[in-house]
């Protein structure tokens, strides 16, 4: 899909002042938490430590998101691209490392032929790894003491590609009747067996023991953006142990977590979210995004209102309630899917190759994204919610994650694709320094479109490194097209 097609949307960078962002707010009928002033590094909150009920300190407020690089070796080890997007993590100034990036617990279950693969012939290489990151951040930070790392785990379900870029394998649990068609499927397609999962939940508790083994804090299992985790929390049409009802179809998570309990006694355990989902989207008139047909109803959306637009949080409640059972600290939130609703999960004015323009101004989809996580938190105080959505506030980043912690709306603020061009954004933030305007990320959507398209991802347009790569002059005749 060509992106030519100039945005409707004004611009971030557009809005110079407070006055100007807050008037166009007004326009748009958003309202965001917004502190106009930013108060000196000594008051910030987000230089506040937070303790988590194990005792454990981390060391300020402001959380990198996992965020894959497309870039592993064929046998699912880290390249010299990924350590140096590590490096990159690991001197951002944030005390709170989520996961890093997806790693896949078996081949068959990778999103891509050069996901991240942890086992037992790759795990030197993520001790080594995680050695790195430690080392990094204590050279320039000093203490390291206070350094939360985690790895999240991962199996891509419906949207494996484990052997080459072009050819999907999905592995699915029912058959969906908008995906299924998207994706070239039949509605025959066979299912994931329950035997192919109780196999499963062992490969997730075994790379759990090793991720323990090799120093990481705690693992995420991963139930979000339309991946394996994410889409056992729709298989209400699912017979079997695995679909159907509500404690069924949180099987998989209760069993992993209870096997890593056992087996990885004092490993830390999160999970991040896709809170809310939406009927998936295509392009419609002039490229925008319009929603998929269905009937009457919608229901396979986790979180999602029965209209296929907008947000019920009765399961999602119900869900962060059993993690609150399990004794589960740590939920990262997000929403929907990059493979069918992008504008909803990552809001961005540029959209990737595969995309549409966005039906709404983003602006929108990041106060969606900050209200369902703010009456998540207040729903549950004595969880530990740390939010997304907020790289296309750009300039205005510190304003909104300022206002948001000061008036305890989420514990920790999520830094996504911003830190790919501006890895050092959270320190210059928390030091009070001006940020680097030709540093921000824009959402140009290249480091999306780059992978979608069988090259490593990056910000190809604003880090130097990424620009002088070949794949840079590809994907430039690719958004040409």
């Amino acid at each position: 899909m060509s992106t030519k097609t100039k945005p409707k949307y004004k611009r971030v960078a557009q809005l110079k002042t407070t006055q100007d962002f807050h008037a166009h707010l007004k326009s748009i009928g958003v309202e965001l938490p917004f502190d106009d002033t930013l108060v000196s590094p000594e008051q910030s909150p987000a230089r506040k430590n937070f303790v988590l009920k194990s005792g454990q300190t981390i060391g300020n407020r402001f959380c990198i998101l996992p965020m894959e690089g497309w870039d592993g070796t064929p046998d699912g080890r880290p390249s010299e691209y990924t350590k140096r997007r590590w490096k990159n993590f690991a001197i951002s100034g944030a005390k709170l490392l989520w996961g890093c990036e997806a790693v896949a617990v078996r081949h068959d279950g990778r999103a891509n032929p050069n996901q991240l693969l942890l086992t037992e012939a790759t795990h030197d290489e993520y001790k080594r790894l995680y050695d790195s990151l430690i080392k990094d951040h204590g050279e320039k930070f000093g203490n390291t003491e206070d350094l939360h790392v985690g790895l999240q785990l991962t199996h891509s379900g419906r949207f494996c590609k484990p052997n080459s870029q072009k050819k999907m394998e999905p592995q699915i649990l029912y058959p969906h009747p908008i995906l299924n068609r998207k994706f070239g499927l039949s509605e025959d397609y066979p299912l994931m067996t329950d035997e192919y999962i109780d196999g499963l939940i062992e490969d997730f508790i075994h790379a759990s023991v090793m991720a323990q083994r090799a120093g990481y804090h705690f693992v995420d299992i991963k139930h979000c953006h339309g991946y394996l985790g994410h889409e056992f929390l729709s298989a209400h049409t699912r017979s079997g142990k695995y679909g159907g009802s509500f404690e069924n179809r949180t099987r998989f998570l209760t069993s992993i977590v209870n096997g890593i309990k056992a087996a990885a006694p004092g490993l830390g355990i999160g999970v991040r979210l896709s809170a809310f989902d939406w009927v998936p989207f295509k392009p419609g008139a002039d490229q925008v995004g319009v929603p998929e047909s269905f009937g009457d109803k919608y229901s396979f959306a986790f979180g999602g209102a029965s209209t296929g637009l907008g947000h019920d949080l009765t399961e999602t409640y119900r869900f962060l309630k059993l993690l609150e059972s399990l004794d589960i600290e740590l939920v990262c939130i997000t929403g929907g899917s990059p493979y069918y609703n992008p504008h909803i999960q990552r809001p961005a004015l540029f959209p990737p190759s595969d995309g549409y323009q966005p039906p709404e101004d983003p602006l929108v989809g990041v106060a969606r994204q900050l209200q369902v996580t703010a009456d998540i938190k207040k729903a549950f105080p004595g969880l530990v919610i740390v939010g997304s959505a907020y790289s296309y506030l750009q300039e205005w980043l510190p304003n909104v994650g300022q206002s948001v912690l000061n008036n305890g709306l989420a514990d920790f603020v999520g830094f996504g694709r911003m830190v790919l061009s501006y890895p050092e954004m959270p320190d210059d933030i928390l030091k009070g320094n001006s940020l680097k305007r030709d540093k921000i990320c824009r959402t140009f959507s290249d480091c999306t479109t780059a992978p979608r398209n069988g090259m490593i991802s990056g910000c190809f347009p604003l880090d130097p490194y990424y620009k002088g790569l070949p794949e840079a002059v590809t994907l430039k005749q690719i958004k040409a097209e």
